[in-house]
């Protein structure tokens, strides 16, 4: 009989228990990362009722594999494009409430006695909220729509880029043994560094590759080529000192923003799906019963951290965000909880063997009560809220409203910021860029050059030339490319307080080139020589070459911004077609009094967002709503008609039938038709408001094709010409009768 080996009979042990226990879990509506946790504690080797593993370290390694996966799904997830969207209220309230936790942290590990590396650990884990754990719970208590939760997502994304540095950080702090602040900004320095650089290159390479082999691609190949480059840039990640889970997660980043993103998510969710289970599995595994029990007193004293913590610093933080005292209130309940980033950084300290044993299992501990009391925390809100209305002095009260109402973008700002952001940008790209390009010059150009010349000095030389040339455009674009001329103007006339800020500005860009430009030189040869050719390098391109550079650079500026913004324009795009009426059908229902959705406003469903359909009229009794508002409500025995695409229908149509039926009642008479502006119609030169197709159809005009183009939802003063066709949603024996009119 073949020798079956102990690994295979290790994932059978974990993956059946976790079966069973996830299943429970499901039954009694609990996270199943829970239930992962439980079958790890189950099949552990401190737990001796049942079977356990036998190869630790080979589970080990495929709990690696998971974080891996984790952090590439929510790298894909995450998009750069996101943090630029929080806003200034997330970004002030996450920074806020990341900073008191991680000090709380380290206070209450002070406080118990610990070490500083185990305070310092317990800082960053108690710091992150869980991602998951807040989705699911705000997507069963039906809460995705509420004003707070845009908030509570912005504060989310901060966190997560926050684990990111603070898994850096801590790697660091623990390889070196002491906080030193020097190592520190290093260390943060080089992070920020090769952010930017794999964020430019793989904007710049990545979608324009898969343009290239898209018509080779399928599920098998795009799931095995994201694959590679998750584990490639892990790699490249650990080559330059950064851990695993960082190199995932930043290829995750990059993948998101190309037009492959969502099916790249929907294939790698098995993936990660399967190894996050070994990953969780294996956090049970190491859960120690007796240390919880020894140190129950800590656990305790450590969800009461986390639950007071976070409510009051994120409160707090979103009413420095100048947001009412309700939203700062729901954000601040909401995120009362630790989770999967939280189990990393744990598990971070355990395989750099500088944290105790103890720590581990507590802040799984933690994290297991925080994430039981997080719907009733959530359900806490209101009445805290309504708590704090009478506790507080009404002048606090009014002061905190006048606050969040009055607190606005000065206007006259405006000029002044976009010209900085355009500096900032400038320098930072293409410095990051051109410091790459030095380092590749000098580490990888010039040693490769001397194995095949034999004169050290025409190898420099030559690496100097193509450092040089590789870097002009750059150059280019760090001393001269202007921001737009109106703001720039603008400022510029103001000579009294703009003129020193502008040429000093001016100054210290071009002083940043030369700066670079010597840098590179400096690493081949002796001072006075770069220092000569670099005033050589600058006179040649800001005089000779000035406009072919500005030609070569604007060709690469709009591939990488055609590369940045495909992704969104394409989705526009999808989304302007799903709303149309152009290969859409019209469907009925009639809204049964049982259904959840019962007295909320057409806004805070948000159908037409999340399936891409549109709500076309609401019969109610003998009343017919055509083209409701936003503010509209579903009431029970409600006929809506909607329309949207066969695959569109197919996904409303799951939350639809479960508490509808479709209504037969008048599917005879509402549907969408069209009709063409000819001398039957006898419309052409009238506006859809003077045509009276409203009073004479009881329907809406949607949509017009008018000459290869089509117009959505035209206005009511748009006029009709020869051979338009008129989509519309109406009584169809009325639309037809139009012909006859």
């Amino acid at each position: 009989m073949a020798h079956l080996p102990v690994l295979i009979k290790d994932l059978a042990l974990i993956l059946g228990a976790a079966a069973v226990i996830t299943l429970f879990f499901k039954k009694i509506k609990q996270p199943v990362v829970l239930g992962y946790i439980i079958a790890g504690l189950i099949v552990g080797p401190n737990f001796k009722l049942f079977p356990t593993i036998g190869d630790v370290e080979g589970i080990k390694i495929w709990a690696e594999i998971g974080v891996v996966f984790l952090l590439f799904a929510l790298g894909l997830e995450f998009s750069f494009k996101k943090l630029v969207k929080v806003g200034g209220s997330a970004a002030i309230t996450g920074i806020t409430e990341l900073l008191c936790m991680m000090l709380l942290g380290y206070g209450m590990g002070q406080f118990l006695g610990w070490s500083s590396m185990d305070s310092m650990f317990l800082g960053g884990i108690i710091a992150i909220s869980s991602t998951t754990i807040i989705f699911r719970a705000f997507d069963e208590l039906g809460l995705k729509t509420k004003h707070f939760t845009g908030l509570v997502l912005g504060v989310l994304v901060i966190e997560d880029l926050v684990a990111i540095l603070l898994m850096v950080l801590l790697s660091t702090v623990a390889v070196s043994k002491q906080f030193e602040g020097t190592q520190m900004f290093l260390s943060i320095g080089k992070l920020l560094f090769f952010l930017c650089l794999w964020f430019l290159m793989g904007i710049f390479l990545l979608p324009t590759f898969f343009k290239k082999v898209q018509k080779w691609l399928n599920s098998e190949t795009l799931l095995v080529i994201s694959l590679a480059l998750c584990l490639g840039m892990v790699v490249l990640a650990n080559q330059v000192g950064f851990s695993a889970a960082l190199g995932a997660f930043i290829m995750g980043s990059i993948l998101a923003e190309t037009t492959q993103a969502h099916k790249i998510e929907h294939l790698v969710t098995s993936v990660k799906d399967l190894f996050g289970a070994i990953f969780f599995v294996s956090v049970g595994m190491l859960i120690d019963p007796a240390i919880l029990v020894e140190y129950a007193l800590p656990v305790f004293l450590l969800t009461m951290a986390v639950m007071l913590g976070k409510t009051i610093f994120v409160t707090t933080g979103a009413l420095l965000a100048a947001r009412p005292l309700k939203q700062a209130v729901q954000a601040g309940t909401s995120m009362s909880q630790i989770g999967e980033f939280s189990f990393i950084i744990a598990t971070l300290g355990v395989s750099l063997e500088v944290t105790s044993s103890y720590l581990y299992p507590i802040a799984v501990g933690v994290s297991v009560i925080t994430t039981f009391t997080t719907p009733y925390m959530i359900k806490l809100a209101e009445p805290l809220h309504q708590f704090l209305l009478r506790v507080l002095p009404d002048k606090w009260i009014t002061a905190l409203e006048k606050y969040s109402s009055s607190s606005q973008i000065i206007e006259s700002e405006s000029n002044w910021k976009r010209l900085l952001r355009f500096y900032i940008q400038i320098i930072i790209l293409n410095g990051v860029i051109m410091i790459a390009l030095t380092l590749l010059t000098a580490y990888f150009l010039q040693p490769f050059l001397l194995k095949y010349i034999q004169e050290p000095l025409t190898a420099k030389i030559i690496s100097a030339v193509i450092g040089l040339i590789a870097m002009a455009p750059f150059i280019w674009a760090l001393t001269v490319k202007k921001m737009s001329k109106s703001a720039y103007a603008a400022l510029w006339l103001d000579r009294k307080y703009s003129h020193g800020p502008l040429v000093m500005l001016e100054i210290a860009r071009n002083a940043i080139a030369v700066v670079l430009v010597a840098f590179l030189l400096r690493q081949l040869f002796d001072f006075w020589i770069a220092v000569g050719g670099t005033l050589a390098v600058m006179l040649i391109i800001g005089i000779l070459f000035r406009q072919r550079l500005q030609r070569f650079y604007q060709r690469l500026e709009d591939r990488f911004l055609q590369n940045l913004h495909e992704k969104e324009l394409l989705e526009q795009n999808k989304t302007q077609s799903h709303l149309s009426p152009w290969d859409a059908h019209l469907t009925h229902y009639r809204i049964s009094p049982h259904a959840g959705y019962i007295g909320k406003t057409l806004e805070e469903l948000q159908w037409r967002e999340s399936y891409g359909i549109n709500v076309a009229f609401i019969e109610r009794g003998n009343k017919v709503m055509f083209a409701p508002a936003r503010t509209e409500k579903i009431f029970p025995f409600d006929n809506i008609g909607v329309i949207g695409t066969d695959q569109q229908m197919l996904e409303f149509g799951k939350i639809m039938l479960s508490y509808s039926e479709e209504s037969d009642t008048e599917k005879e008479l509402v549907e969408l038709e069209k009709i063409v502006v000819d001398e039957h119609t006898r419309l052409k030169g009238l506006t859809i408001r003077e045509s009276g197709i409203r009073e004479k159809t009881n329907g809406l005009v949607v949509g017009i094709e008018r000459k290869g183009e089509r117009i959505l939802n035209p206005s009511s003063f748009t006029q009709l010409e020869w051979d338009d066709i008129v989509w519309i949603v109406g009584d169809r024996k009325k639309i037809q009768q139009l012909y006859h009119t």
